[in-house]
């Protein structure tokens, strides 16, 4: 008898990924990691979480094309290093 595979959905919040893969000396090849959650959790829709920055936009094209679904959050942006505007 053969398992019914569940659809699964990811949740991704793109700064604590990349903190934690950098902070192991590791950088993520974010297409890789979408088919690796494809083939070992079987994900159907994988969200990620990430800020918008103006002339990131080959970035986020980059990860649609991926198949992540790409989900802008709101930004801090400091002028200075104070926190001040």
């Amino acid at each position: 008898m053969q398992r019914k595979r569940e659809n699964n959905y990811a949740f991704i919040d793109s700064q604590n990924l990349n903190l934690a893969i950098q902070g192991c000396g590791w950088k993520l090849d974010f297409a890789r990691f979408f088919v690796y959650l494809k083939d070992k959790y079987n994900v159907k829709k994988a969200f990620l979480f990430i800020g918008y920055f103006t002339g990131n936009e080959s970035l986020y094209t980059y990860l649609q094309k991926a198949g992540y679904i790409v989900i802008f959050k709101p930004t801090l942006v400091y002028k200075d290093g104070n926190g001040n505007e």
